[in-house]
């Protein structure tokens, strides 16, 4: 198997893992997984251990490989190091990103603001949300941070998906596009400590909504199963 075909591999078992079709602490029967992927073990195996170095699964000698577990622990760790790397991109993005490159992204929000509310496909919504903060961490020109935050979103997808679908039952999904407004406008009037604020609030978790969270997420993952 060619390495492009080990990438396309591992991108299956990535958003397999991020959708939790495999369940948390689920163990990887390679030999199933390789029939069932129609794959021999051995891409199979390179493309796990790629996995393992991106966090979606872990290995313990004697046993093999394992689905990351689902903690709020871990959730709130991967909010903490979100917000860092955020908030690091929009302060680099204050000092490097060009005037036109901010308003055009004021002008994608604008329009993507009606399917915004529109939408009632939780995916959907997260796509767009994901899209949003990818766009805005493209403007601190920094690599590095955009491959940081891109992991991150998908070891927190299905958490975070969940997440705004409960938002939108409950009416709070426009707080979340009104939030994405602000830090557009500090950006472009490079007011950095509001800007700072702003975002942090709008992306920190707090300990009893992880703990919520993973509940849910639970809930959904073993119903989705059965």
């Amino acid at each position: 198997m060619t390495d492009n075909n080990v990438d396309r591999l591992t991108a299956q078992l990535r958003r397999m893992a991020a959708d939790f079709e495999i369940r948390p602490e689920e163990r990887i029967r390679e030999g199933a997984m390789a029939k069932t992927l129609s794959v021999s073990r051995t891409p199979l195996r390179e493309a796990l251990n790629r996995l393992v170095s991106e966090g979606y699964m872990t290995f313990t000698a004697g046993q093999g490989f394992f689905c990351r577990a689902l903690t709020p622990e871990q959730i709130l760790d991967l909010y903490e190091a979100r917000t860092a790397v955020e908030c690091e991109g929009l302060r680099l993005a204050m000092e490097r990103a060009a005037p036109s490159d901010i308003q055009e992204l004021i002008a994608r929000l604008d329009g993507s603001e009606p399917l915004y509310e529109q939408t009632r496909d939780r995916l959907t919504l997260l796509e767009m949300d994901e899209a949003f903060h990818m766009s805005l961490i493209r403007l601190s020109k920094n690599a590095e941070l955009e491959r940081m935050l891109d992991n991150i979103n998908g070891r927190i997808r299905y958490v975070r998906m969940i997440g705004l679908n409960m938002d939108r039952e409950t009416g709070t999904s426009k707080g979340r596009m009104q939030a994405h407004r602000t830090i557009l406008q500090t950006l472009a009037r490079k007011e950095i400590e509001t800007g700072l604020e702003a975002l942090r609030g709008h992306i920190t978790l707090r300990k009893e909504d992880a703990i919520q969270a993973v509940r849910d997420a639970f809930s959904q993952i073993y119903v989705k199963a059965g």
